[in-house]
């Protein structure tokens, strides 16, 4: 199976990326944060960090008046989503699976448990998070403001647009997530990340016409194919015996689009259906054909223009998120992430994410952390494989904690060593820091025990959508 992986992760000198960034340079990355956080108390915006990272220049009044076109109203869900019960094995079912929140089951849900518990105090003691007053603060806030959260299932309803790809002339249904301008960003409610811009040969080209609809100059997905994954021998899940993903995009798609006539901006824009109609895809009630959509769409209104998509569960210095997984650019990350294979994804520049032009941030994925959703320790890629549950994997920056969000994530997969499982240090890590110093400390190595830790050579798009506190 190793030379399949190797086939699937580029590793050894295909890397082209150290190791491991030293002790050093961590603790002034997280002065550099922690500054950050106390400038931010002292303005009212929760921007200002974020606009002095963003020196580009503004956009013209005219490009600007172009890209408000694109605005919609924010969507509402009308059909709340159940939740999911506990997965009943192996998650090969077509769709999304296991959804964000499994009640009563600590290590596969992770939405925050009420401030009273374990106190005799009344939840109507508490007044509003002070992340209300500023962002960077302790509390819950969504972060991609297009749509609502429903908390119950662990899902997110956003605007649907419905474009056309110029080579081909036919209908592309996409959301859109994450923007590379700030003003764009604030004016539309989606995530802003400069480190976008830099994305470059990675992102298709397209053109916003007088509608706000993008017409997409080349890339296509078949959302066909079945999803199918077999996992490993049980405790050792990962890596699969076999995968295949469920949507596989053309040479010419990746989700992230450069809008010519725009200025240049990059929108984060998934296809989430293609070449349809639709009264092909109507489901605004959910039982959605996984054969015409996306898998993690629970439900869809071509009608009203709407989508509900699952979130997933995870981690950002320490604190709990949600986010979407939408793409990945290698076919055995999309086969286990349920999203779609975009093969112009792999063009993007990994490794040195902290480097001037870098367009990518990290994301940390367990391969063999403990398994069980009953075990609040739970992370990993054999605990997903095992359970169907997402690995909990533990994010870089966001907006509000840090200044270099991107979602276009820079995998780096970590494997606990049979001496630091021995002596009982196997945990869920939760904070790039801690996982930096374990690697360092030779606690976990990389993709695999023969590995070292780094880059694992392919990305995910996961646009993040809410930190839970």
């Amino acid at each position: 199976m190793l030379p399949a992986l190797r086939r699937s992760f580029p590793l050894g000198n295909e890397l082209n990326v150290s190791a491991l960034r030293s002790r050093m340079f961590s603790s002034a990355k997280l002065l550099i944060l922690a500054s950050a956080a106390v400038m931010s108390g002292l303005a009212p915006s929760t921007s200002l960090a974020q606009s002095t990272v963003a020196a580009k220049p503004s956009l013209s009044p005219e490009a600007m008046a172009l890209h408000r076109l694109v605005k919609r109203p924010v969507a509402k869900s009308t059909a709340p989503v159940d939740v999911a019960e506990s997965s009943s094995g192996v998650n090969s079912e077509q769709g999304f699976g296991a959804l964000a929140r499994d009640k009563g089951h600590p290590g596969c849900d992770l939405f925050p448990a009420p401030a009273n518990i374990g106190t005799n105090v009344g939840l109507s003691y508490f007044g509003p998070p002070p992340s209300t007053v500023n962002q960077s603060l302790v509390g819950p806030v969504q972060l991609l403001n297009t749509g609502q959260v429903v908390a119950t299932p662990g899902t997110i309803t956003i605007p649907l647009y419905k474009g056309t790809v110029k080579s081909t002339g036919k209908t592309a249904w996409y959301i859109l997530t994450d923007v590379s301008d700030q003003g764009i960003a604030e004016e539309l409610g989606l995530n802003f990340s400069a480190k976008m811009k830099n994305i470059n040969t990675a992102a298709r080209t397209g053109n916003l016409g007088p509608d706000g609809n993008i017409i997409f100059d080349k890339g296509t997905v078949n959302f066909a194919p079945e999803r199918n994954i077999v996992p490993g021998p049980e405790g050792a899940e990962f890596p699969p015996k076999s995968f295949a993903p469920g949507e596989i995009g053309d040479a010419n798609y990746s989700p992230y689009v450069t809008i010519t006539n725009g200025g240049g901006v990059v929108y984060n824009a998934p296809m989430i259906a293609y070449d349809v109609d639709a009264s092909d895809i109507n489901f605004p009630n959910g039982d959605v054909d996984y054969t015409k959509v996306h898998d993690a769409v629970q439900a869809i209104d071509p009608i009203n223009m709407t989508v509900t998509l699952a979130v997933v569960n995870g981690f950002s210095f320490g604190r709990p998120v949600w986010y979407i997984s939408m793409d990945a650019s290698i076919p055995l990350a999309a086969a286990i992430e349920h999203n779609t294979y975009a093969p112009l994804m792999g063009k993007l520049l990994l490794g040195n994410d902290d480097s001037a032009g870098s367009p990518i941030e990290r994301i940390f994925i367990a391969t063999n952390g403990t398994e069980g959703c009953d075990n609040p320790q739970r992370q990993g890629l054999s605990a997903d494989l095992n359970d169907g549950h997402r690995p909990n994997n533990t994010l870089g920056g966001i907006p509000t904690l840090a200044l270099d969000y991107s979602p276009a994530w820079d995998a780096n997969l970590y494997t606990w060593t049979d001496e630091a499982i021995s002596k009982g240090y196997r945990q869920q890590l939760r904070e790039e820091f801690q996982i930096l110093t374990y690697a360092q400390d030779g606690l976990i190595t990389g993709a695999s025990a023969t590995q070292p830790f780094g880059s694992a050579g392919f990305s995910i798009n996961c646009p993040i959508v809410q930190r839970l506190d």
